[in-house]
């Protein structure tokens, strides 16, 4: 067991230095997905891959306003497993991978690649013991419809670093050419492993050093997730915390270095610490519309405290809704697939610009002879050569370019930022589930601390508030009237949660003490079995000092934007100037499932702000056209109001 701690201790350390020493942007040429402009994912079924079909796809692509792809290797079409197909990471399987990235790297184009077959991680094969496990039943996470379906495959355990990095070796062999030229992005997608009482050897000697109480007969009895023992599901949930983070994107973050890439993931639906766990992967990415648009402002504050610039999202997913992929015997399609409109996904991209993201990643591209759609993706929204699409032609180009030129503007300078937000970790692991509606429209969905539908306090909006945790609080310090951290600073602290862990409050008192503003919306209780005598003193201390209150009032200055009905902004500051991209007000009602034709709703309309900025206060007037976000240009002299110039049209299926 003392190995196994040293082990887990060692892990702490290295998340510390990489999360607390991340460099700040530069000007590099190595600056991750420099030319801004979308990529997609490129869903290769199972089969034999023809080349002369890559280099067709690759070039159209180019023609229509990507900047790259990220293969993703899945089932056969239809589910046929007949299909013949070389091995997965077999030399007949990477052949034609090679030449994708040989043909990307001719045409300027950048080439990712999914980490595997389908996510999560699989494998044939897999060694007794290596594959994931709850504390009853060692025999889950088998995958079948993958690259090498009929044959199934085991989920590796995401709870043992030691089994990552036995299948890494296996990629990174069969990956070994394509990593060659230019820089590759390796991708992890949203955790899908169970989470359902989630076991690993050794978790429980870990679990007792750390708490002081034996978890196991609550694992037995599967008591755990029973509301009077909240308590003990939040001890339970940072224990686990660490295991993610420290036994699988922490390693995978640095395999992906090691190996001459970089890594992007989806830290989203992992049961774990999101803002600590976002930063350690060189691009954390976001997801949409199966997480909320303000989902994305998580990953965009964990960016910001680390010191990374990209913050990618997966764009369009399931926007209509969710059709399974048995759906119509392995035809699966999903609602209004082909008809999308164009307009709806302006929508989409542009609430999650206005909540921090700056690089666009389509769901997606399905592998197809040029001018042909025989092959599809069951989820929408799918971009396409074939011209019965409506995802297709020019009017995917003119998308495409209207994307590439708002992560243009978002990715000028530093993110903008006022005021931190403590992050309620601690209220997420300790309340259970979802309601059984949300659960019914989402199965896969796992517990509240995914915060699938997070928010900041509206009382702040106009600041535009970033999320922060215990984590960077205790790297932070306050001087000059600032609150400073390696990547990023603040001017004060809002905290609005139910429950806060005792390290968290001492930094919370530490930082006040030295005249940080601190508005305590209300007094929190501490979670987890075990107690300290001092805790609520600790709460009575910070109200007690005159930098802190509950009055909203107590945050010093004026935010950047003022008005009623503030639409949602994201702002970036280039020197002197700031840019705010500003959504129009109807992209603050996207949610899944997305009404087919939403966006034709809009009619127009207006918003007078104020902007607070260099000293002085501008009013301005917003007048939305329909379906149109703006762009603010903020400098010394005044704010110009730029209209970015692109109206979809209405597309065949209205």
């Amino acid at each position: 067991m003392r190995r196994f701690l040293t082990a887990i201790l060692l892990a702490s350390v290295c998340i510390s230095g990489i999360v607390s020493c991340q460099g700040s942007k530069s000007a590099s040429s190595d600056e991750l997905y420099s030319n801004h402009k979308p990529y997609t994912r490129w869903w290769w079924f199972s089969s034999y891959i023809d080349k002369g079909d890559v280099r067709d796809q690759l070039v159209y692509l180019k023609e229509h306003g990507f900047g790259g792809v990220e293969i993703a290797w899945i089932y056969p079409m239809f589910l046929d497993s007949t299909k013949a197909h070389p091995d997965f990471l077999s030399p007949e399987w990477a052949e034609p991978v090679v030449y994708a990235k040989r043909v990307a790297d001719s045409l300027a184009l950048g080439c990712d690649f999914t980490y595997g077959t389908l996510w999560p991680f699989c494998q044939r094969d897999l060694p007794d013991g290596d594959q994931t496990r709850t504390y009853s039943d060692t025999t889950k996470g088998w995958k079948r419809n993958t690259w090498d379906m009929p044959n199934p495959l085991r989920t590796i355990n995401h709870l043992d670093s030691n089994v990552f990095y036995r299948y890494a070796q296996k990629m990174n062999a069969g990956l070994g050419e394509a990593y060659k030229g230019g820089k590759s992005g390796l991708f992890v997608d949203s955790w899908e492993v169970n989470t359902h009482y989630i076991w690993t050897d050794g978790f429980g000697d870990t679990f007792m050093a750390e708490h002081g109480y034996d978890i196991e007969p609550y694992m037995k009895a599967e008591t755990l997730k029973d509301p009077e023992n909240s308590d003990v599901m939040y001890d339970y949930m940072s224990t686990l915390s660490k295991y993610v983070m420290e036994q699988f994107y922490y390693p995978f973050a640095e395999n992906a270095r090691r190996v001459g890439a970089f890594s992007r993931a989806q830290v989203g639906g992992a049961p774990t610490d999101l803002l600590t766990a976002f930063s350690l992967v060189d691009v954390p990415e976001t997801e949409a519309i199966l997480y909320e648009p303000g989902f994305s402002r998580i990953v965009a504050s964990a960016a910001t405290l680390g010191g990374k610039e990209a913050v990618s999202s997966e764009t369009f997913t399931c926007a209509y809704g969710w059709t399974g992929l048995r759906y119509m015997n392995g035809r699966g399609h999903s609602p209004h697939q082909g008809e999308e409109q164009i307009a709806d996904l302006k929508l989409i991209c542009d609430a999650i610009f206005a909540n921090g993201t700056n690089q666009i990643f389509w769901h997606g591209f399905a592998f197809n002879k040029v001018g042909t759609q025989d092959n599809w993706f069951y989820t929408t929204c799918q971009a396409s050569s074939c011209e019965d699409e409506n995802l297709s032609g020019d009017n995917l180009t003119a998308f495409n370019n209207y994307m590439t030129k708002i992560s243009d503007y978002m990715r000028r300078g530093y993110n903008y930022t006022d005021i931190a937000v403590y992050m309620p970790v601690e209220d997420g692991w300790m309340s259970g589930q979802y309601p059984d509606e949300i659960i019914k429209a989402m199965h896969w969905i796992g517990g509240k601390y995914e915060f699938r539908y997070l928010e900041t306090p509206e009382v702040f909006k106009g600041r535009q508030p970033m999320w922060i945790n215990g984590h960077f609080l205790k790297q932070a310090s306050f001087s000059d009237e600032t609150l400073h951290l390696d990547n990023t600073s603040f001017k004060s602290l809002c905290v609005d949660v139910e429950h806060m862990d005792y390290a968290s409050l001492k930094e919370i008192v530490r930082l006040a003490k030295d005249g940080l503003p601190v508005c305590l919306m209300r007094a929190p209780k501490e979670p987890g079995m075990v107690k300290h005598i001092d805790y609520n003193a600790l709460v009575d201390e910070l109200y007690s000092m005159d930098n802190v209150s509950a009055d909203p009032a107590i945050i010093p200055g004026k935010p950047l934007i003022e008005g009623e009905n503030l639409p949602d902004f994201w702002c970036r500051e280039d020197g002197n100037e700031l840019y705010a991209f500003v959504a129009n007000p109807i992209c603050s009602e996207v949610a899944y499932p997305m009404e087919y034709g939403m966006a034709f709703k809009d009619k127009g309309c207006s918003r007078e702000v104020t902007v607070n900025h260099h000293g002085r206060s501008d009013t301005v007037k917003l007048d939305f056209a329909p379906m149109e976000s703006l762009i603010l240009k903020i400098t010394p002299r005044g704010v110009k109001v730029i209209r970015p110039g692109y109206i979809p049209p209405r597309l065949k299926g209205l």
